[in-house]
């Protein structure tokens, strides 16, 4: 993976972490941080060797969402369709998230706004900590809630009341309320970025194709009844058995060893 310049990315033990790294303004998104968040989730769905991804900010905080003056004031001077050049591009930024077949941790401190609590939503495991602020604000700026998949995942995430009432007054979800509502995995007091680091780590040392099809199959079978989830989960199943993953892992445990996985 070649190195973004618009934000952080460090890669150990096929972890890639990623990190927001403009401080001074809590981390915003421009149009360039955007384009390589894309290309980075879209080059990942054919690069084995990321097993899983962290996304953070740094100086303690996540992201303030989209740049005020790089972002929001340029949108003020573009035509129809130069505006949904931007909405569909800040969309696949959660939809190439949502592709990879590798599962993302949010390590989340201090702002997540805006864009900045999309991108966490969009992540398949959140890691808080108490000084943590979600806020899904576009009505604060005379925008939808409906932005970039929120009206189809947070109410997942939190339900539809909750969901209702954070995008309809655009207030902050502390911190408490995300872990009570399963925004939050868990609350970290400590170092969040180690602790996501350290799950996404155990998380690589496991069945790489196999994570992928679960990751897969909790995406699809938000649109099927039980009996197709099922149906598809048997024929899921049956190509992990197919795995070479599969065979390690029969051959540890008839050794009563622990099974080295691959990801093939």
């Amino acid at each position: 993976m070649s190195l973004p310049q618009h934000l952080r990315s460090e890669s150990e033990g096929g972890v890639v972490t990623l990190t927001l790294d403009r401080p001074a303004r809590k981390n915003p998104l421009t149009f360039d941080s955007y384009a390589e968040l894309v290309a980075i989730f879209r080059a990942a769905a054919t690069d084995d060797s990321i097993r899983a991804f962290v996304v953070t900010g740094s100086g303690g905080n996540f992201c303030s969402g989209g740049d005020v003056h790089e972002i929001i004031g340029p949108l003020l001077e573009r035509d129809t369709k130069g505006l949904m050049r931007f909405t569909a591009m800040t969309g696949d930024l959660v939809k190439a998230m949502r592709a990879c077949p590798q599962p993302i941790v949010a390590a989340v401190d201090g702002v997540a706004a805006g864009a900045g609590a999309i991108i966490a939503m969009a992540s398949d495991i959140r890691l808080g900590t108490p000084r943590a602020r979600v806020a899904f604000l576009f009505n604060r700026v005379g925008l939808a809630g409906c932005d970039m998949g929120a009206c189809a995942i947070l109410p997942r995430i939190i339900g539809q009341g909750r969901a209702s009432e954070l995008l309809f007054t655009g207030r902050a979800m502390r911190a408490e309320e995300g872990e009570r509502w399963g925004f939050f995995n868990r609350l970290v007091e400590g170092d969040v970025l180690a602790e996501a680091q350290a799950l996404a780590a155990e998380i690589a040392a496991g069945p790489g194709f196999a994570h992928g099809m679960t990751k897969r199959m909790l995406a699809m079978e938000w649109a099927m009844g039980v009996e197709q989830a099922i149906e598809a989960e048997a024929v899921a199943q049956a190509l992990c058995m197919t795995t070479q993953d599969f065979r390690r892992a029969y051959e540890a445990l008839a050794a009563k060893r622990t099974p080295v996985f691959q990801g093939d």
